[in-house]
């Protein structure tokens, strides 16, 4: 508990623990299980600003050395968190890489950052 921060929230029962405490949770029960390869859907879905943040930091920590599979709409928990991006668009691969290469990639742009091409 002390390791994803909920060790002063040990006697509370999950589910009257605050979103992102939930989420911090069920990432701790995951790790107990000691997985080479964590897979997470939205793991920031539903979050305020300062629970996004908090969540992206765990997420930082307590992974290292593991491969994660990230499903994320929010590019910069995705920019943040991967040090390797594919990019899936309409159920085909549109590109894969660092990613400095994924945030600089026109066709990422113009399918998912919204960007013009100039």
């Amino acid at each position: 508990l002390s390791q994803i921060g909920l060790l002063d929230r040990r006697n509370v029962p999950a589910g009257e623990l605050a979103h992102g405490q939930q989420r911090a949770l069920e990432i701790g029960l995951t790790l107990a299980m000691d997985p080479k390869l964590i897979l997470l859907d939205e793991p920031t879905a539903g979050m305020s600003s300062s629970e996004s943040r908090d969540t992206v930091s765990l997420i930082e920590r307590v992974t290292r050395g593991r491969t994660l599979v990230i499903v994320e709409h929010d590019m910069d928990v995705v920019f943040r968190i991967a040090n390797r991006i594919t990019v899936i668009y309409y159920g085909k691969v549109l590109a894969s890489g660092p990613p400095e290469e994924i945030r600089n990639d026109q066709r990422v742009k113009d399918a998912y950052l919204g960007e013009e091409r100039t």
